[in-house]
């Protein structure tokens, strides 16, 4: 378990983390997202040992972290921090023997992740030949090659097209599931939602909100339905007890004051004829963003 506690950090007189407290569990990805400027890439140098707070502690399995406990982290920055003009096989296998695996380990990982990645035909071509895209792979190669027990990814999904996307969170969710606590940030809610387990929502360097995805889910959730009729749905607007926020022929999306006032929609709609769909809507990851930073 890596945990991060009353972490705070000021510039000057200016305080960039307040009091950052949260967890990235075992086995878990645990998504950190906010606006430019909350304070995320901060936050995950800290954790890395790249800045020192000015309070606070990092431990990992209870223990404070120094220079040996980060060897066992793979980090991936924002920025592009590999070599230019090496290429990229041979880099990968250089990185691995800096963290102490032998050359045949540091080759087979090398291999294997290239493979994933769909960038074997590429192994023996200088980053700086790489597309964009390409290199961010590479990137994420790099932080992966020394098979580490945590990782820290800053923006690992920037410049990735869709297929890319799946073919990288794949090899993370692996990670995970080997039971590595993985911590990444990304301005890409959809990818967030649909990859992590825990959330981490900053702001104004204050983490605003914490906790597993679905938890965080029930908690900001209202009384929020969708109809779907085989008729005109306008009638929903007259239903006493509910709020309409859209309606569109026999769609209807409405808020509700309380349960039974949409069972009062459900039932007026199945004696007007077919009903295709009914559901209570849960918060997206941007509805639950919007609603905690403002």
């Amino acid at each position: 378990m890596l945990e991060i506690r009353g972490v705070n950090k000021t510039y000057g007189t200016r305080r960039v983390l307040d009091d950052v407290s949260f967890d990235v569990a075992p086995g878990r990805m645990t998504g950190f997202v906010g606006a430019n400027g909350a304070g995320k890439t901060t936050t995950m140098r800290i954790i890395l040992g790249v800045l020192e707070a000015d309070s606070g502690t990092v431990t990992l399995d209870g223990a404070p972290l120094g220079p040996t406990g980060r060897r066992r982290f793979g980090y991936m920055p924002e920025e592009r921090g590999l070599y230019p003009k090496m290429k990229l096989g041979e880099q990968l296998i250089y990185l691995a023997r800096l963290h102490g695996l032998t050359p045949a380990d540091a080759k087979a990982n090398t291999d294997e992740l290239l493979a994933r990645l769909s960038l074997s035909e590429r192994a023996g071509d200088a980053i700086e030949k790489l597309s964009l895209g390409n290199q961010q792979r590479a990137q994420i190669a790099a932080a992966l090659v020394h098979d580490p027990e945590v990782l820290i990814l800053d923006e690992p999904f920037s410049g990735l097209d869709p297929m890319a996307v799946d073919v990288v969170v794949e090899v993370l969710a692996d990670r995970a599931r080997r039971g590595v606590p993985v911590l990444f940030s990304s301005h890409q809610l959809d990818i967030v939602e649909r990859l992590c387990d825990d959330l981490v929502i900053i702001a104004g360097g204050a983490i605003r909100a914490a906790g597993p995805r679905d938890a965080l889910r029930a908690e900001h959730a209202t009384l929020r339905y969708q109809l779907q009729t085989d008729g005109d749905a306008g009638w929903v607007r007259e239903t006493p007890g509910v709020t309409v926020l859209e309606a569109d022929g026999g769609y209807a999306l409405f808020d509700a004051d309380d349960p039974d006032a949409a069972q009062r929609v459900l039932a007026a709609a199945v004696a007007r004829g077919g009903v295709s769909d009914f559901a209570r809507q849960h918060p997206s990851l941007a509805q639950i963003f919007k609603e905690v930073v403002r």
